[in-house]
Order: C-alpha cells, then sequence, then structure tokens
C-alpha cells in the first residue's frame, strides 16, 4: 500500500505537468488556464447536485432503520471526486468526473464493500457454544 502511494505521489504529478505541457502547446496558455478553472466549475457544481443526493439517500435510509453504509462510501468517493476537480490538471479532472458517474461509483462502492466487509466477517464466531447434558430437578 505503502509502494502504490509513493508511486501515486510521483505518477500523478509528472502526468499532470505533462498533459499541462501538451494542451499548453496545442491550444494556448490563457485558454489552458481558462479550461482549467472551467472544469474545477463545472465539476465543483455536478459534485453539489450528486452531494444532495446522496445526503437524501442517506437521511432516507436511517429513517426507514436501515444502516446507509453503502450511500456514506457514495460520499466517501464523492469527496474524493471533489478533490480531484479541484486539483489543477486534466488528469485528476477526468478521474474525478468518472467518480461523479453513479454506475462508476456503485460499482467501487459494490467493490469496496466486499474488499473491506465481506472478507473480514468470520462466520464460525456468531454460532452459539452449545453444551449437552442431562437435567434432573429435584422436588425437595
Amino acid at each position: 500500500m505503502f509502494k502504490l502511494l509513493i508511486l501515486l505521489f510521483i505518477f500523478v504529478p509528472l502526468t499532470e505537468i505533462y498533459l499541462l505541457i501538451q494542451v499548453g502547446t496545442l491550444i494556448g496558455a490563457v485558454p489552458t488556464l481558462a479550461l482549467i478553472i472551467l472544469t474545477a466549475f463545472v465539476g465543483v457544481f455536478l459534485l453539489r447536485i450528486q452531494g444532495l443526493m446522496t445526503l437524501a439517500k442517506i437521511r432516507q435510509s436511517m429513517d426507514q432503520g436501515e444502516l446507509p453504509a453503502g450511500s456514506l462510501i457514495e460520499g466517501l468517493i464523492l469527496l474524493i471526486a471533489g478533490v480531484l476537480l479541484l486539483t489543477p490538471g486534466f488528469f485528476t479532472d477526468v478521474l474525478g468526473f468518472v467518480c461523479l458517474i453513479p454506475r462508476v461509483r456503485q460499482w467501487l462502492v459494490s467493490l469496496l464493500i466486499r474488499r473491506f466487509f465481506v472478507l473480514h466477517v468470520r462466520p464460525h464466531e456468531s454460532q452459539p457454544v452449545v453444551i449437552e447434558g442431562e437435567f434432573h430437578k429435584d422436588e425437595h
């Protein structure tokens, strides 16, 4: 996990720099900056809508007495999407916009639930202990 984080901290900035240079060369510096700012605003707008919808789902689940685990994880994914969209660059914007797609979020939620919750449940621990024996009641 630590190696993956190190790789991301090296790969993502280098990719962003490369893409910014390529797009800047292709369309110019000012349009590139305008595009970065525009994607941040559009991303925040979409994030707000999706976040409010997720909050409504969490409230609805809690009103029905259910644990909103999936909706909470979905909210976490939206938070990550927001950070990615506010980070300047095209690579992080694409990742952020992908996280805003409901089907992708649902897939990520199911993946995370399977990975972290289902694998850590031990079915044998929940079975009761049975001690066999006989019982006689004395009448004194």
